[in-house]
């Protein structure tokens, strides 16, 4: 709680105090830390443990590289995995637990791999496995799954919403550093469009984490004054907190915006996490640089820091990471570590630097041309053993080393294209090579360019050039321009020991030296038989590394030997992110039917039909289950009125000269000849002879047509038509417009239809004005214009009745209300389902994409009078067989037996094998007017098959029972009912 470890200055506020816990124990943090910055000032090193090994580990760096300190935030919905530390932004009261150990992080029984090392070597998992092969399903496979993952996910509901957008601008600044600013001042200036995205959560980069004058202020202040410019800019977007994770085509960046995650709870209306879409006409990468390690032995326990984490966790958040500190170096940036540290009175009790050379602190042992060796500590640095030039080994106690082995350009986004970086050797790093994303530019230390002022001119220049802007160049501040000095040193050699080089992966030199053994030298299968670069932080410190090890092992050059290329994302991307507003019911778009608030009034069951929610059945009081309330719907229509709401039927209108010709051609049959006023059932084939569509079409004028379609094909249709029109006949005066939406529709089906609709429609619709297969314009409720088609789909007197969707509600209450007298009820999918299959009409289990007109028993439909899609074709000698598919009706012998959809047809008497396999049922209910199950199905020659006794075979569901081929029209099979 005494926050032991902080030391003066920062830029946290130091006025207000964040009280948070961390494996259950309570600690103090101000506004401005991180989670590692607070638990680091706490005096805790120890955060993590690693994959493989489980070997204790502490951060090694203050941002989004950790591969390390990796823990669990929050409780319940929101828990939260594998979130670094070094971003987590502190809040009160927020719950963090380290994760991978048990029972505790500092007493983790998995800990015991480390001592088996030796078998868990690289490649182990391709070796130790495959013999014997009986142990791989009930041991092995077990025991790897029980070990793998890291954090633990949560089984709650995540409460929270996530959401997408889409952005435009000029110029996308990615990286908000001293290059980034610059570049965005340029363009900003000069009245362009810009977003200027960073992935924390303050603007600045590296120059909050320096002590480097920009112009006459601190690089932190310069940072501070630049932002509040471009905030008073209305042509500039801040996006803090923002992380552009990938370049894709076209102009076009994915970005995450964590709008809430530095809050307990996400404000009311607010997402916790943003994707955005952003189209940018250029753009600019200033991601800057990442320093990377160098390998020695037991380089990775707590305390074992990168030398610019040490001096961002005491410049910006105000902390030491030990009581006494050494840096070890190869580059001069290592020294600026040990400068910094000391001005804040950190004591610094050596620098190693493996140059013989170099500039020497004043106050502090300087130990040049040495090398660190080894450390030791269990749970934490306790000393290091120190190499001296002339071979004298020397331990020295810290708490804390600093190591800098050089910087990595950050050039992640820029290969997202497949880009492949080429080595500098005077920073002895890969810098962006050609072929990056059109339209995108590299500037500041993602370019290779280290120095602060470097940053500021190439970010200015990259802007000018990006958006071809004239004139003089504005005046750079003045800044530091130091030249890179950099004396490459990857790994040290000394002993048998484990260097690490993938931290979080657990890979180390000795990993790199067994693939170079066994041939897996080039730089993809190095990477996949060691894993490095394969852990959530993508190898952003360790890839290079163990990319120049590879290379000394082979006595290649670094650029000879080659790099691995980076894919979106650069940061891991939560899944919740990534599905934004799609989950739950949004999971997809929803269409709800014109009935649906009555329906839902009424308690009504729904079900989801393509993007529709339609009714599948009403339930009554006193109905306990399903069957009651479809048997009840289903009787009560054929024997008074039910009312259906079909408007999720397609709609087409169809108008033109050539409208008639054009039916001709699409449709199986003619439609030239339909008469005006008259309605006609319509067969649809694709170009291979296969039934597309079915549905009815109705002549309303001369030169005007209604289509509808099923439910499940209504833009598919739409589209195929379109094509036709546009593309095979551009000549026929033909248009088409889509009116699914703007018009409710109703079946209204049972002996008591006409009566009821004669209620509510104001024209005579009596058998004689209006026989089967008709249709007209006509007025309901006294001048509301509506539609009205004579067709049925149950084999009952029905209509199809339309009005404006607008007034589909109302029509429907009004219906029911005028004809109460016939007890009318409103009836839902499964009963509808229930009397077509009753019917032996065909719909979406029977077009299933491989059936022919002539396998439904409407091979006559199929005009050999004129052409039309699909027509030769669906004539080949296969699809014309006499013994082919049929469609049949289904019932039990023993009317108390099931029937399922997808059983197969046997002979009696058969083996229940394929070679004697005679067809499928296609679709199956219950019907309460024949006491018992009835399906359709195929079966071959099943027209001359009719009242024979076979065998119905479903070896999942355990069936096997006798039925009795019937015809497929089941009910009213002579068509009395529906012409009456």
């Amino acid at each position: 709680m005494t926050q032991s470890h902080r030391i003066s200055g920062g830029q946290v506020d130091r006025t207000k105090t964040v009280r948070f816990t961390f494996d259950g124990i309570p600690y103090q943090g101000h506004p401005g830390d991180t989670l590692a910055s607070a638990l680091l000032a706490n005096g805790v090193r120890l955060m993590g443990r690693s994959f493989k090994y489980h070997r204790p580990r502490g951060p090694i760096s203050s941002g989004s590289e950790e591969p390390n300190a990796l823990v669990e935030l929050r409780t319940g919905g929101r828990q939260e995995p594998n979130t670094r530390a070094t971003v987590v932004e502190l809040f009160e009261g927020l719950d963090a637990r380290s994760q991978n150990r048990w029972p505790s992080l500092r007493f983790d029984a998995m800990g015991i791999n480390d001592r088996f090392s030796t078998f868990f070597a690289a490649g182990f998992y391709y070796k130790t496995f495959m013999w014997p092969k009986s142990f791989w399903e009930k041991i092995y496979e077990p025991i790897i799954r029980r070990a793998a993952g890291l954090g633990s996910v949560t089984r709650q509901e995540d409460p929270d919403e996530y959401d997408k957008g889409f952005l435009h601008c000029d110029l996308l600044v990615i990286g908000a550093g001293p290059a980034g600013l610059m570049a965005a001042l340029t363009a900003g200036r000069a009245g362009k469009r810009v977003i200027l995205a960073d992935e924390d959560f303050r603007l600045g980069g590296r120059l909050n984490a320096e002590t480097h004058a920009v112009g006459q202020a601190s690089g932190a202040d310069w940072a501070v004054a630049a932002v509040a410019e471009l905030a008073a800019m209305p042509n500039v977007r801040l996006m803090t907190r923002t992380t552009v994770m990938g370049a894709f085509d076209h102009g076009i960046y994915g970005a995450v915006e964590r709008v809430s995650d530095h809050l307990p709870v996400p404000a009311k209306g607010k997402p916790r996490q943003v994707l955005w879409r952003i189209y940018a006409g250029k753009a600019i990468l200033a991601g800057g640089a990442t320093e990377r390690p160098i390998a020695f032995e037991n380089n990775d326990r707590p305390g074992v820091m990168l030398a610019g984490a040490l001096r961002a966790y005491a410049n910006r958040w105000g902390v030491k990471a030990g009581e006494r500190v050494a840096v070890f170096t190869n580059n001069d940036d290592g020294l600026r570590t040990a400068t910094d540290l000391m001005a804040r009175g950190v004591d610094v009790v050596a620098v190693i630097d493996s140059r013989e050379g170099g500039e020497l602190i004043p106050g502090v042992r300087h130990l040049r041309g040495a090398e660190v060796i080894d450390s030791s500590g269990k749970l934490g640095l306790k000393t290091i053993t120190v190499r001296q030039s002339n071979g004298k080994t020397e331990d020295i106690r810290v708490d804390a080393l600093g190591v800098s082995g050089g910087w990595n350009p950050n050039v992640n986004v820029h290969s997202h294209h497949r880009s492949r970086p080429v080595y500098d050797a005077g920073i002895a790093a890969f810098v962006p090579g050609e072929d990056g994303p059109p339209g995108l530019s590299v500037t500041g230390a993602a370019a290779g360019v280290l120095s602060t002022h470097g940053a500021l001119r190439t970010g200015r220049d990259a802007a000018m050039a990006a958006l071809g802007l004239t004139g003089a160049a504005p005046d750079l501040p003045e800044a530091e321009d130091a030249p890179v000095r950099v004396s490459p040193l990857w790994f040290v050699h000394h002993g048998k020991g484990r260097a690490w080089i993938d931290q979080q992966n657990d890979v180390t030199v000795k990993d790199v030296k067994l693939a170079h053994k066994e041939n897996f030298t080039s730089v993809e299968h190095l990477k996949r038989y060691t894993t490095l670069g394969m852990a959530t932080d993508q190898g952003k410190t360790g890839n290079v590394l163990g990319l120049a090890v590879m290379a000394e092992l082979t006595g290649r050059s670094i650029p000879e030997t080659g790099t691995t290329i980076y894919r979106p994302p650069y940061t891991p991307v939560a899944m919740g992110t990534l599905a934004g507003r799609s989950r739950g019911k949004e999971f997809k778009p929803f269409r709800l039917t014109p009935s649906h608030h009555w329906a839902k009034e009424q308690g009504a069951v729904f079900v989801e039909v393509g993007n529709w929610l339609r009714t599948q059945w009403v339930p009554k009081a006193g109905e306990t289950e399903w069957r009651q309330s479809v048997d009840r719907e289903v009787l009560a229509t054929r024997k008074s009125v039910g009312i259906c709401d079909v408007t999720t039927l397609g709609k087409i209108d169809i108008q033109g000269t050539d409208a008639g010709e054009f039916l001709n051609r699409v449709y199986a049959n003619t439609f030239s000849t339909l008469a005006v006023g008259k309605c006609r059932y319509g067969l649809m084939l694709r170009e291979d002879g296969i039934v597309f569509d079915d549905g009815t079409t109705a002549r309303m004028g001369e030169n005007e047509y209604v289509m509808t379609t099923t439910t499940a094909n209504a833009v598919t249709v739409f589209r195929h038509l379109e094509f036709c029109r546009q593309v095979l006949w551009p000549e026929m005066d033909v248009q088409l417009i889509s009116t699914t939406e703007a018009w409710a529709q109703f079946s209204v089906a049972g002996p008591n239809a006409r009566k009821l609709l004669e209620k509510v429609v104001d024209q005579d619709i009596s058998d004689a004005s209006f026989p089967y297969m008709g249709a007209a314009n006509i007025t309901v409720c006294g001048g509301l214009r509506a539609r009205l088609f004579r067709i049925s789909f149950s084999g009952e007197l029905a209509y199809e009745i339309a009005v404006p969707t607008r007034y589909g509600d109302a029509l429907l209450r009004e219906m029911l209300a005028r004809g109460a007298e016939f007890d009318p009820i409103v009836y839902g999918t499964e009963a509808l389902g229930v009397m077509r299959i009753e019917k032996g009409h065909v719909a979406g289990g029977e077009l299933n994409g491989q059936s022919t007109a002539l396998n439904m028993g409407l091979g006559k439909m199929v005009s050999k009078k004129k052409d039309s899609i699909g027509m030769v074709l669906s004539q080949r000698e296969g699809m014309v067989q006499e013994d082919g598919y049929r469609l049949v009706g289904v019932k039990p012998v023993d009317p108390k037996a099931a029937l399922t959809a997808g059983s197969h047809f046997l002979e009696k008497g058969a083996a229940a094998v394929a070679a004697n396999d005679g067809g499928w049922l296609t679709s199956k209910v219950y019907s309460p007017h024949l006491g018992c199950d009835i399906a359709l199905g195929y079966l071959k020659g099943g027209d001359k098959k009719i009242g024979q006794r076979m065998r119905i075979v479903n070896l999942l569901a355990g069936l096997d029972t006798e039925v009795e081929i019937i015809s497929p029209h089941m009910f009213d099979p002579e068509g009395e009912r529906l012409r009456g």
